[in-house]
């Protein structure tokens, strides 16, 4: 049976992917933290990403690797050392969030090469275009809407741009040394229970909102993780993906989102009727056959 490493695997989206694998693959799964009880039975090694003896040690036999572990947040945002203490804790790292997602990635994917294995498969995040988590004050330089993987980064944060040097990093190792290598870019990943509470506390917007209204159902995303690890040998040898929901999280149609917050950027806007996402999945709906099946709307009464 074939092999799957999941790193990352304490965490919450790491449930999904566990879920979506789970019996057709016999999965291994890496964790710093002990696994939570609906998991625990499956063999899992206790390491961290920043250990590179821990990636050894994990990667051994190993046939593929959804890597989902990561620093979710910038460890060096002003905001975020703020928070922490307003909280009266003590700022994470200024630097975590680099070293995990950067060098982190490194040494799993050098692991990863020295130990054979096929394919891996990143957990990114649609953050590397850099719409959100902004430090200056210049707007985002949209060229247009609905951003795809062609839309140039614009990364100020070091969250935003760990996750896009980690694509680049990737691709780095799939030119030197042929591995295959692919990295989804969801939005807000939401378990059922965030997209039913969604539903329930929905309001009329306000406000633009730098976030853009994106989301994406854990199931989904699984489920689209999985589709590139299948079909991979179909796929270029390298690509990026943008995982979104087909609507956004806002009760009114996008366009009329646009016109009331940012007018100036309509003609930027192309074909965005109904609900639609400020984010295209159509790459992942051409090259995997993947549509979201689940939406927060399907809760609203």
């Amino acid at each position: 049976m074939t092999k799957v490493l999941i790193t990352g695997a304490s965490g919450r989206f790491a449930k999904f992917m566990v879920e979506e694998l789970r019996g057709d693959y016999d999965l291994v799964l890496m964790s710093r933290k002990e696994l939570p009880e609906d998991r625990a039975d499956l063999p899992w090694i206790q390491g961290d990403l920043n250990n590179y003896d821990d990636c050894v040690k994990a990667v051994q036999g190993v046939d593929y690797i959804q890597a989902l572990g990561a620093v979710p947040s910038p460890s060096d945002h002003p905001d975020e050392i703020a928070h922490a203490q307003r909280l009266g804790r003590e700022p994470r790292p200024f630097d975590i969030t680099m070293k995990t997602n950067i060098m982190g990635v490194y040494y799993l994917m050098m692991a990863a090469v020295k130990a054979g294995v096929k394919g891996v498969v990143l957990t990114g995040s649609n953050c590397a275009f850099g719409h959100g988590y902004r430090i200056s004050n210049r707007e985002y330089p949209f060229q247009y809407l609905p951003l795809d993987e062609k839309h140039p980064t614009d990364a100020e944060d070091s969250y935003s741009y760990s996750k896009y040097v980690g694509e680049e990093l990737l691709h780095k190792f799939t030119r030197s040394y042929g591995i295959r290598t692919y990295v989804t870019r969801p939005a807000g990943i939401c378990p059922p229970e965030r997209l039913q509470a969604m539903a329930e506390s929905a309001k009329p917007t306000t406000s633009w909102t730098e976030w853009l209204w994106g989301y994406v159902p854990s199931k989904d995303l699984a489920t689209m993780q999985r589709l590139i690890m299948e079909k991979c040998h179909d796929l270029s040898d390298h690509e990026v993906y943008v995982a979104n929901g087909l609507d956004t999280t806002a009760l009114e149609p996008t366009r009329e989102l646009v016109e009331r917050f940012k007018p100036e950027l309509l003609p930027l806007v192309k074909d965005m009727g109904g609900f639609q996402a400020f984010f295209s999945t159509n790459k992942a709906q051409e090259q995997l056959g993947w549509y979201p099946k689940y939406s927060w709307r399907q809760y609203l009464k």
